[in-house]
């Protein structure tokens, strides 16, 4: 088990959250550890569960999903949406939450057309209400993860 995330391992996730391609010796130059140093770092990350992946961001619109929103779902009990795996496993799904306040789930979805929206909309209603709210822009698409300021 690892202890607190310090100081020079939040340099490591900064570098890595801006450009998770980058090489342990050109990582290890920005941070100024050796590259086994860093390596170890990262794997220690890794294992505590600090880095829980690497991904590629991909741009929806270009990648042929242009049509996004968020949904909020009003379904509790027995047919509730969060209660059946697969939902998570729908392409259209990029984000799944439970939540509190007025519904018990919110979606971040993504399609194809408006028609294939109107169809996933469909889908979902066998569960409850779906309401939606269209996308407009992205005013803050992603922001990487920062430590916490002291008191």
């Amino acid at each position: 088990m690892m202890g607190a995330v310090d100081r020079v391992d939040w340099h490591i996730l900064s570098e890595l959250q801006a450009d998770a391609r980058l090489s342990f010796n050109e990582l290890s130059r920005r941070v100024k550890l050796s590259a086994p140093a860093v390596a170890d770092r990262v794997r220690r990350l890794e294992e505590a569960g600090v880095i829980v992946g690497y991904h590629a961001q991909v741009d929806l619109e270009r990648a042929g999903r242009p049509v996004r929103a968020v949904v909020v779902m009003d379904c509790y009990g027995p047919t509730c949406l969060l209660r059946d795996p697969e939902v998570a496993a729908w392409p259209e799904v990029q984000e799944l939450y439970r939540v509190t306040g007025p519904g018990c789930s919110v979606l971040v979805v993504a399609t194809a057309s408006m028609d294939a929206f109107e169809d996933l909309i469909d889908r979902l209603a066998r569960y409850g209400r779906p309401s939606s709210s269209m996308i407009l822009a992205d005013q803050l698409p992603w922001s990487p993860v920062q430590p916490v300021p002291s008191p």
